[in-house]
């Protein structure tokens, strides 16, 4: 996709997609990280409706370490997976505890050192919490990338370093919300919505119906 192209279609989606942020809902920077580690592979309306019960008493690291993994498992027990993410949720508390004065790291590296943490977790993190201009390459900016013509790639790594080549400074901050959000509810997997797509004209998926 040529340059004029592309910083057509962020304009577009800036301008339908207003102050474009995450659907999850947290109190701090802390209860933003175990939100996103606990929407892998579930949807952030599920994990918002169990988290709403559970940050109002318990949101921050030394909470959650004393909690124990059990407690966990039993607070995020209808979220899919939630063994592992409560031993997860109990292990980074600790390592926040240990290693970093309970404090989330802005670092990228910090951040991928800690247990249950991936590239698109931290990323999400230094883009939501610390307002820096990264990318989280999620199903959806997966999908939006490859059928648009984007940043087409067979991996999300591969999918992230085309973004960074070709997202317009400009829009670098917000690219990662704009085409998240894009791929959530209007280029969805099974029925895209073509015929009220703003981008529709700069797309190339060849199942679009207009």
């Amino acid at each position: 996709m040529k340059s004029g192209k592309i910083n057509s279609l962020f304009k577009n989606l800036s301008k339908i997609i207003k102050n474009p942020k995450s659907d999850l809902k947290y109190k701090n920077k802390f209860t933003l990280l175990l939100s996103v580690v606990l929407s892998a592979q579930c949807t952030d309306v599920n994990v918002n409706n169990v988290t709403k019960n559970i940050y109002p008493k318990y949101n921050n690291p030394w909470h959650f370490a004393k909690l124990g993994r059990k407690k966990i498992e039993k607070l995020i027990k209808s979220i899919g997976l939630f063994r592992n993410k409560a031993k997860s949720v109990y292990l980074l508390s600790k390592q926040l505890i240990e290693k970093h004065n309970g404090k989330v790291p802005k670092n990228f590296d910090d951040l991928l050192a800690l247990p249950g943490v991936g590239r698109k977790t931290a990323n999400v993190v230094l883009n939501e919490g610390f307002g820096f201009s990264t990318i989280a390459v999620d199903t959806h900016i997966f999908r939006v990338s490859n059928r648009t013509g984007l940043a087409p790639g067979k991996n999300p790594d591969q999918v992230e370093r085309a973004l960074y080549n070709v997202v317009p400074k400009k829009y670098l901050k917000d690219s990662h919300h704009l085409l998240l959000l894009h791929g959530r509810y209007t280029c969805k997997s099974r029925t895209p919505s073509c015929k009220k797509c703003v981008i529709v004209k700069y797309c190339k998926y060849s199942k679009k119906e207009l």
